[in-house]
């Protein structure tokens, strides 16, 4: 059986779809880069000379390799980062760094889609482990998108529709919104990106994330949840009528990320019960009643730059990645702020750790051998289109 969930609201339940056993590693898809086979015998992740050997070889291969680290990575993996950020800043850097030769990228697929997209043709980007998808992104395939558009058009609204698309998502998705005359957002100017659209049109289609478009929508300009709907990719015309769409100004994708996707109001209170006096403070990402109850809101890059200039002393739930919020607890931990995760169950985004140390490793170790593995290529006419609305982003003032 091949099941993967996917959220409304309030509630989750389980949608059959081709991707689910490829998100856990178990099965390979020829047709796609997103493969769970990496050539090559891997170093044991117990071998005590990991660290040495990835210093040793990112040191032979030298101005020729550029390292992405995104925040979300294990720490064993960042030390070697020469730069960390989000998906976005991390692509723009990778395209600042043109003598590099190879640009490794340690995050997800998406990711290193965008850093192809934006480098130059000379440079080869490369991801650890194939197999280190996003299920966010997965949630809206070409196909889909492009049935949804004819959805759209039956119901007379299309012309009215300007796509916006979040960062998380395939450079398929980035084409499709390019060729509609639409740009990309990530979290931190995804109002400023949706002004744009209702600008150039009366509605948007917002993909792939619901809670990023909901909570800017509502939260941020004002609208109500009642000009948000749901488009379902998996119920016959999204699950929406001709009124619907005719009526709505948001048209949400159905997806949300995993992790983000969890937390609950529950988890507010319990946090405030637990720890009086706690500022909460989650990712956009979250459901919009999360978002509702928190006391700050923002991207990850907003996250970090809330809590260095936080008040010693002060306490802080964070609705983000495991990892990060981790690492800032240790960092911001000498200044007595105490920052804890906001969910009492663990929670890591489990593709984002498919790269490890071992993978880090074969990777600098082959292509310090001269060996190319992994690339990420993006083809000319994907490129074209998705390089047109990430250029309406970087546009935008």
């Amino acid at each position: 059986m091949r099941v993967v969930t996917t959220a409304q609201t309030t509630e989750l339940d389980v949608q059959p779809t081709p991707l689910a056993l490829l998100l856990l590693g178990r099965e390979a898809d020829p047709r796609s880069e997103r493969g769970v086979e990496c050539p090559g015998d891997l170093p044991s992740p117990s071998d005590p000379d990991l660290v040495e050997r990835a210093r040793a070889a990112k040191a032979k291969l030298g101005d020729k390799v550029f390292v992405l680290g995104h925040h979300y990575q294990r720490d064993e993996v960042i030390q070697f980062a020469d730069v960390t950020g989000d998906s976005f800043k991390l692509a723009r850097d990778a395209a600042a760094r043109p003598e590099a030769e190879y640009i490794v990228f340690c995050g997800v697929h998406f990711m290193a889609e965008s850093a192809d997209i934006l480098t130059s043709d000379d440079q080869k980007v490369v991801l650890p482990d194939l197999a280190a998808g996003c299920s966010m992104a997965d949630m809206a395939t070409a196909e889909q998108v492009a049935e949804c558009w004819d959805v759209l058009t039956e119901a007379g609204v299309a012309e009215q529709v300007v796509p916006v698309s979040y960062m998380n998502s395939s450079a398929d998705i980035k084409a499709f919104t390019g060729r509609h005359g639409g740009t990309i957002c990530t979290s931190s100017n995804a109002r400023r990106a949706l002004e744009w659209a209702f600008e150039q049109g009366e509605k948007v289609l917002f993909l792939p994330d619901q809670h990023l478009g909901r909570n800017t929508a509502v939260r941020d300009m004002g609208m109500s949840l009642e000009d948000c709907v749901l488009y379902n990719p998996h119920k016959p015309n999204g699950g929406l009528t001709a009124e619907q769409l005719r009526d709505a100004k948001m048209i949400l994708w159905r997806g949300h990320c995993s992790v983000h996707g969890r937390f609950s109001l529950e988890s507010v209170e319990d946090v405030r019960a637990r720890i009086p006096g706690v500022n909460v403070l989650v990712h956009p990402e979250c459901r919009h009643e999360v978002v509702a109850a928190a006391d700050h809101v923002g991207s990850t890059e907003y996250i970090i730059k809330a809590l260095e200039a936080a008040p010693a002393g002060s306490k802080w739930a964070i609705g983000t990645e495991l990892n990060l919020v981790r690492r800032l607890a240790n960092r911001f931990a000498p200044e007595g702020k105490e920052i804890v995760f906001l969910d009492k169950t663990v929670c890591f985004c489990s593709t984002m750790n498919r790269i490890d140390l071992p993978h880090l490793v074969w990777t600098l170790e082959s292509l310090a051998e001269g060996k190319l593995v992994n690339r990420i290529e993006v083809d000319e006419e994907t490129e074209a289109y998705a390089k047109l609305a990430l250029e309406r982003m970087l546009a935008l003032p």
